[in-house]
């Protein structure tokens, strides 16, 4: 168990710093739009709250493609990756230009959701900006899914660090209007950050061209036209966890959008506990990626009882974590907060919200490695079925109810919301648990290892 928690550690560890530092871009739009206004800020929030759920879609149709990679790498099946991570860059551009075409449909639900005239023309025109980085978002995470299938996770921890130093004086410029640029508050913010989606797809090709580690993969040796058998069979596997993903990510976004008509400081307010929260989820989530790695791996390999130690050994990880961080975060939130804004009213509301999210962010734990222990089976409709009930039945109508009506209580606004959330997330880890639980009688009474992906 010690032993299966160093490797999980030493895999975790880099993926964590090329997390925060993708969060830590969203951070530092937050923080350099807030310093604009209200409405800049709001701005990138909603902007981020319609385009975020949609990217993760693509994220999760890649996330496919790291217990495949590990499955066949563990067989000593080298030969096998290339065509499948080339059907996998094939099946996530195409996704991404569904995504694009759906771009125009922003100020309608914008105006929909009654959001005001001004702030949601911030908002159209951030989502325009990001559209035009999406295309690389699709390729640099088939890229990244790869590259960390094989267990190799310190070259994306040095690209996603470097990404966030590129995006910090992009935001400054295309933000504030720097060298004849035309200011563009917030909007900025999406320009820049498709600027740096470029630069980190351009990074990491040159790291998988020039370094010796994948030649024997030969992954551009031969280009591998779309296979609609193959990409069929990453998608019976990618999209439940691209709806998972989505399923998670967008009860979030739709809170937000839920809330836009309460006004700017409570959307400013809510944008900064989702935004610190999104940081400290990034713990688990690494953990979660090691647990996939090493499960697909080691099922690869023929040892299913190496792959539930793995799973033990990350559920005892992530509840240290996440004791860590919970302790953390209430002891420190009065000086959390104080980074982001310096408006009192936002600040109030910030304080009391990231309170609740100190609460949720043990079940949060649990859930998130049980899913990366599924995902590392490939039991993904599982995933997507009980994500769908935890937070779309559960989760939502309850902080909708608790948030925006007087049916059990007074409206809480944002409160009620976060309520909601912590009901779903505490209902996700219970069924996640309980399924790898599942999954592992199963293959302690067959004594064979689950089928491996070909």
């Amino acid at each position: 168990m010690f032993k299966e928690m160093g490797r999980l550690t030493r895999l975790a560890s880099p993926i964590l710093i090329a997390q925060l530092s993708q969060t830590l871009m969203s951070f530092v739009d937050t923080v350099m739009a807030g310093q604009v206004s209200a409405d800049d800020m709001a701005s990138v929030a909603v902007g981020a709250s319609l385009w975020w759920p949609m990217a993760l879609f693509v994220l999760g149709i890649c996330m496919a493609l790291t217990p495949m990679v590990a499955n066949h790498h563990g067989a000593k099946d080298d030969g096998a990756i290339a065509p499948i991570v080339q059907q996998g860059a094939w099946l996530t551009l195409g996704i991404t230009a569904l995504i694009i075409l759906l771009a125009p449909l922003t100020p309608w639900i914008l105006e929909r959701m009654a959001v005001a005239p001004v702030l949601a023309e911030k908002t159209t025109l951030y989502i325009y900006f990001v559209c035009a980085g999406l295309p690389a978002f699709a390729l640099y995470n088939s890229l990244r899914n790869f590259v960390e299938g094989m267990s190799h996770t310190i070259p994306t921890m040095v690209i996603g660090f470097l990404g966030l130093l590129v995006n910090i004086p992009a935001n400054y410029v295309f933000i504030h209007g720097l060298f004849g640029l035309p200011a563009l508050g917030g909007a900025g913010c999406g320009l820049a950050t498709a600027l740096v989606m470029w630069f980190m797809l351009l990074a990491l090709w040159l790291y998988t061209v020039i370094t010796q580690r994948f030649n024997h993969i030969g992954l551009y040796k031969k280009l591998y036209w779309p296979d609609f058998s193959v990409i069929l069979h990453l998608a019976k596997i990618g999209i439940p966890i691209a709806l998972a993903f989505f399923f998670e990510v967008s009860l979030f976004a739709l809170v937000a959008l839920l809330i836009a008509p309460l006004g700017s400081v409570v959307v400013a307010g809510h944008q900064i506990a989702i935004n610190f929260s999104s940081m400290i989820f990034m713990f688990p989530m690494s953990l979660a990626l090691a647990v996939t790695i090493r499960v697909g791996h080691t099922m690869g390999e023929g040892h299913p009882a190496a792959a539930r130690t793995s799973c033990y050994a990350g559920f005892v990880l992530g509840v240290l974590v996440a004791l860590t961080t919970c302790v953390l975060t209430v002891l420190f939130s009065k000086y959390i907060i104080t980074i982001y804004s310096d408006d009192a009213a936002v600040l109030a509301l910030a304080g009391h919200l990231i309170l609740l999210a100190a609460i949720y962010q043990i079940p949060d734990a649990f859930q998130v490695v049980a899913g990366g222990a599924l995902r590392g089976y490939k039991d993904t409709k599982a995933l997507f079925f009980i994500t769908f009930v935890a937070y779309w039945v559960i989760g939502l109508p309850l902080g909708y109810t608790l948030g925006l009506t007087d049916f059990l209580f007074p409206a809480m606004g944002a409160s009620g919301f976060w309520i909601g959330f912590i009901a779903g997330l505490s209902s996700a880890a219970i069924m996640l648990v309980l399924r790898v639980r599942v999954l592992h009688r199963r293959n302690a009474q067959a004594q064979i290892p689950l089928e491996v992906v070909t």
